[in-house]
């Protein structure tokens, strides 16, 4: 823990160092102050879930559980070094809850960009910087739902770090069309999948290559950072429809990739969706997005996850696995959809509240799967003075139970939550 920390300061160190060595090394035209800004974020959880059959805590079977978690931390650190160069800097980490036996606050970004033009910037380092849709790259501090949609983060934590990768990107704005191109590298994966079923492959990882473009019909979104707002409340009108694609050769295989016999597939997704977030005179304002994905990992690939998971084991399981997981991610074509709607500013013990009551619906159609797989999110935000850093959500999930043997869905499950966000600078 302590190397870990040291780790974190050293290399917090040579980012605040960075800052005049650029300075210095750069003449500019015209007079320059640089600036440098930082804001830590939070989200602490107050969780009740019916949990999946033969779920265990710590050995003891448990068919339901109340916990509290945090279940981000994201203290964002950014530096206008020059007219052109722009330093990024996130630390931060998921899911501190009883399973925690350490608490690192991890890199989760680290990089630099080089602005020509507002058409062409170039980045380099760890980022979240991707292609796909709108959803791979979010803000987790404006999110409208309860938590971001996992779906879209298609390989976190296998070959990333929770959506980050090292790499290299090329973004800009020209007229009411932004673009990103984006090649990543991917961690290594170690494990081999088990002979038979597709997983990620354990050979040397290939670049992958990302993009996404979207022309923005009312007012132009910011593209300084990778993570787009969730929800603008009614402070901006905005209204873009997108497309884009990640592809990765051999980035699947079934069996190991010394084994002659196994079989490698390429990573080949593409998405195209539509976001829109209207103000109304009265201050009344909408939130809404739509998209279409198709994933194609490789033959019949499926993945469950429980994000923030309580459990730490499982015995006799259904299809789904421990705790709270369900068949987020696999092959075969994606729907998502969000939509809620902004009350303006009402008085609500002694504040001035934001009230945001909102859904978001999953349908997935998995090849490995029997049956589509559908899972609702609900949500109620009350933002104090309109501000996503004082924010209390009330969100609620409900999720389908699939059988081991017929992969039929036979159940559904429900997980309720608590939220409080809270930022400060």
């Amino acid at each position: 823990m302590k190397n870990r920390k040291k780790t974190v300061l050293n290399l917090l160190n040579v980012f605040l160092l960075l800052v005049p060595i650029f300075i210095l090394a750069q003449e500019t035209e015209k007079p320059f102050k640089p600036t440098f800004k930082w804001n830590a974020t939070a989200q602490i959880w107050l969780r009740y879930s019916d949990l999946n059959q033969g779920s265990l805590v710590n050995g003891e079977p448990t068919s339901s559980f109340t916990d509290v978690s945090i279940r981000r931390i994201r203290i964002p650190i950014s530096a206008q070094v020059t007219p052109r160069i722009f330093a990024y800097a996130i630390f931060g980490g998921n899911n501190y809850n009883l399973k925690s036996m350490q608490n690192p606050i991890e890199v989760l970004d680290f990089y630099m960009e080089y602005a020509f033009s507002k058409h062409l910037e170039i980045g380099l380092g760890k980022s979240g910087w991707q292609g796909l849709s709108r959803w791979n790259v979010r803000s987790s501090s404006t999110l409208m739902g309860l938590d971001s949609p996992l779906f879209s983060l298609n390989t976190v934590e296998k070959n990333d770090d929770l959506g980050r990768q090292f790499g290299l990107w090329l973004k800009g704005q020209a007229g009411h069309f932004d673009y990103r191109l984006t090649f990543n590298q991917p961690r290594i994966i170690t494990k081999a999948p088990a002979n038979g079923v597709v997983d990620f492959a354990n050979n040397r990882p290939r670049w992958k290559t990302s993009s996404y473009i979207n022309y923005q019909f009312f007012e132009n979104e910011s593209n300084k950072s990778a993570y787009q707002t969730g929800t603008y409340l009614a402070n901006k009108k905005v209204f873009n429809i997108g497309a884009g694609f990640q592809y990765q050769e051999n980035a699947f295989s079934d069996g190991d990739f010394n084994n002659p016999n196994t079989t490698f597939y390429d990573m080949k997704h593409w998405a195209i969706d539509s976001y829109l977030n209207l103000p109304f005179a009265n201050e009344d304002a909408i939130t809404a997005y739509l998209g279409y994905y198709s994933f194609d990992f490789g033959k019949d690939y499926i993945r469950n996850v429980g994000a923030n998971n309580p459990t730490n084991g499982v015995t006799d399981p259904d299809f789904n696995g421990a705790g709270v997981a369900f068949p987020m991610m696999g092959t075969g074509p994606t729907w998502y959809t969000q939509f809620g709607y902004a009350f303006r500013k009402t008085k609500l013990i002694n504040h001035q509240v934001v009230i945001q009551p909102n859904i978001a619906i999953q349908h997935s159609n998995y090849d490995a799967l029997e049956d589509s797989m559908t899972v609702y999110d609900f949500t109620v935000n009350f933002l104090v003075n309109g501000k996503h850093g004082n924010k209390i959500s009330l969100g609620y999930q409900l999720r389908p139970i699939f059988d081991a043997d017929t992969l039929l869905e036979k159940d559904r499950k429900g997980m309720a939550v608590l939220q409080y966000q809270i930022s400060f600078k």
